[in-house]
């Protein structure tokens, strides 16, 4: 009977067969990442469409070759105003395994609308011999294709089409800032913006009576559509949100006269328009603004903050002294305000003072400027002004914690009385449009003197200039919209110091916005 054949393997045999399997296999691996390293990672091709120059760019960085002499024909994104970086990814698989992005790279101006200018031109205005910042008119716009591997391309947009920090900021709007935080943004004109105002009366209920010019019967609106723009860059349009979150959980505090209360008011009625509830934003004291009243904290509960206004017309001491059987009103140069302790443990301190001290009794000075037990028999106004600012710098330096709290201080407003001062027949209330040219308000002594202390104080103070830009509005005013028609003075006095609301002070938050995002980075 034939033996019957085996098919089982001996040990010895099993280990030469395990051993030629593994070598194969690690000899495979080897030689296939071998392969993978030596051929090139990536393929780049950069496609441009343009009739008259050429432009040269590396990978990284892009160096981009006098884009003013472009024209046409570019790919164009975004609206008519321009002002943030925009980068747009798309991908799109094809048959080599890459994928085909286009990147777009433009200034533009987030959730604007169509402007005209006040001119009716719109340009581009060069920032350097090479490197032309794109503005006021149609954002020209770079499109590049690249083409990078698909594992690489899901990588990218993750980190960079939507990387934002944990506060909401996206890498388009910090190269944005980037790019205009050393701009001056004093310099430029007033642009007609179908898309302003950002709030109406009707949407805020804290506009005060004497703010309030469309409640009191002005009937021209066009003094609430305009916009500023910067001569060499644009402020980003406000975002009620973004601002919210900048100051969760914090104070926003302003501390002056009444022209920083106008401008409190303002920032109240442009967050506004991201409360879906009115109702949990309140007066924490339930007090009605009035003109009367010059303490107020309004909390928005969403966003545990507060936004707060506590009134001073000097920053310093208005006191009492007694000169020979007299008492008299005096102002202590050399003593801060009494309500320092609301304005101590802010996050965001934003002062002001200079509407005051031109009225008579400061200007001239008499037996009024009071420092230690000593009242001045004589003082110029400037140097008092300067003791005063010195007084609150010093406090500022020793009572303000620079890691916790940011410090602005803002220029002067200016006014503009025709034919006479506030009380002696001065009026604007013919003035429906800005100003043409370049207006006749001079950058004031006390704009200069408060830069100066700012300059030699230990804390940084940010000093946010309004004064040239609102030179120009002469038609922001109240005028004889002050007060509702019933209630208007017989003595016929206009109020062109103040701005009606909605109106310019809403361009100086717009400008404090931009900043305090800036000085994030």
């Amino acid at each position: 009977m034939e033996k019957q054949r085996s098919f089982s393997f001996k040990p010895t045999r099993l280990l030469v067969f395990s051993f030629t399997i593994s070598t194969s296999v690690i000899f495979f691996t080897f030689f296939t990442i071998w392969v993978i390293k030596a051929t090139p990672s990536f393929r780049q091709e950069i496609h441009f469409q343009y009739n008259k120059s050429s432009l040269s760019l590396g990978f990284r960085p892009i160096t981009v070759q006098s884009l003013s002499s472009l024209s046409g024909n570019f790919s164009v994104t975004g609206e008519k105003d321009s002002t943030l970086i925009d980068t747009h990814y798309s991908s799109l698989e094809n048959a080599s395994g890459f994928a085909s992005t286009s990147v777009f790279s433009g200034l533009q101006r987030e959730e604007d609308g169509p402007g005209v200018l006040v001119d009716g031109e719109s340009k581009s205005d060069g920032v350097d011999g090479n490197l032309t910042t794109l503005q006021e008119s149609t954002p020209e716009t770079i499109s590049e294709k690249i083409e990078v591997p698909s594992s690489q391309m899901s990588e990218e947009k993750s980190t960079v089409a939507t990387s934002s920090d944990n506060k909401g900021v996206s890498i388009r709007e910090k190269v944005g800032l980037k790019r205009i935080k050393d701009c001056d943004l004093t310099k430029g004109r007033w642009v007609y913006d179908e898309s302003y105002p950002l709030y109406t009366n009707g949407s805020c209920p804290f506009i005060d009576e004497g703010f309030n010019c469309e409640g009191n019967g002005r009937l021209d609106k066009n003094y609430m559509k305009w916009r500023w723009q910067p001569q060499d860059c644009e402020i980003p349009r406000f975002n009620a949100t973004k601002m919210l979150e900048l100051i969760r959980g914090k104070r926003l505090v302003f501390v002056g006269d009444s022209i920083n209360r106008n401008q409190w008011e303002s920032m109240l009625c442009m967050l506004m328009g991201a409360i879906k509830d009115p109702k949990r934003v309140y007066e924490t004291h339930r007090r009605r603004i009035t003109k009367e009243k010059g303490d107020y904290s309004i909390k928005f509960m969403d966003y545990r903050c507060t936004v707060e206004y506590y009134a001073t017309h000097f920053l310093v001491h208005e006191a009492k002294a007694r000169l020979g059987h007299k008492r008299i009103q005096t102002l202590r140069i050399d003593s801060i305000d009494r309500g320092t302790s609301r304005w101590r443990g802010a996050d965001i301190l934003v002062f002001n003072t200079a509407h005051w001290w031109t009225h008579y009794k400061t200007k001239a000075g008499i037996n009024y400027y009071q420092e230690g037990n000593q009242v001045h028999p004589r003082l110029d106004v400037s140097t008092a002004f300067r003791r005063a600012l010195m007084t609150w710098a010093s406090w500022v330096d020793r009572h303000i914690n620079p890691r916790k709290t940011q410090v602005f201080f803002r220029s002067s407003a200016p006014s503009h009385y025709r034919g006479g001062e506030w009380n002696s027949g001065g009026h604007c209330m013919e003035a429906t449009q800005p100003l043409n040219g370049t207006p006749r308000i001079s950058y004031s002594e006390k704009n200069i003197i408060v830069e100066e202390v700012i300059k030699n104080m230990k804390t940084p103070v940010t000093f946010f200039k309004i004064t040239n830009l609102s030179g120009y509005r002469i038609d922001g005013h109240p005028s004889i919209y002050g007060g509702k028609s019933g209630k208007r003075s017989s003595s016929n006095i206009q109020d062109c110091s103040h701005w009606c609301l909605p109106g310019v002070p809403d361009t100086w938050n717009e400008i404090l916005y931009f900043l305090l995002q800036s000085n994030r980075y």
